[in-house]
């Protein structure tokens, strides 16, 4: 009897993670100061700025979405083909991917967990956004929307 209690809290265990992972994945964060510094003393003195050199393509006008891939990544290819067809109907708008393993100093210095994780690039390669996970179409919508379009 006690292993059929323990099958089932395990059961539910993974119901709740897998719920609160799903809550999360994908959802955009706005960047701040505090969540990183050029300089790396931590004190949150300068946001993190990127630039096309470093992200090996052109920033957009209005924005750009950098994605941090993976080739063994599956959901970094859905984050691909989503990213791209939202990006191809949006004037200023550019989605640039980097290969995450080779740009491991990059990836250090901006803190990337885990694979695909987008971040939002201002005009000027400011850091405002980022997701972990592969976000919903809505998500990205809804940060679009947030610069004007």
């Amino acid at each position: 009897m006690i292993g059929v209690w323990v099958l089932l809290g395990a059961v539910v265990l993974a119901v709740v993670v897998a719920a609160v992972k799903r809550a999360l994945d994908g959802r955009f964060r706005t960047a701040g100061p505090e969540a990183s510094s050029r300089d790396g003393d931590g004190d949150g003195s300068q946001l993190e700025v990127l630039t096309p050199a470093e992200i090996g393509g052109e920033l957009g006008a209005r924005l750009t979405f950098v994605q941090f891939s993976s080739s063994f990544c599956s959901p970094c290819r859905a984050t691909r083909t989503l990213l791209g067809d939202v990006v191809r109907t949006r004037e200023g708008v550019e989605h640039v991917e980097v290969d995450a393993e080779s740009n491991l100093e990059l990836v250090r210095r901006l803190n990337i967990l885990r694979t695909p994780t987008v971040l939002v690039v201002d005009p000027a390669g400011v850091v405002v956004g980022r997701a972990s996970g592969l976000p919903r179409r809505e998500q990205i919508e809804a940060v679009l929307a947030s610069v004007g379009g």
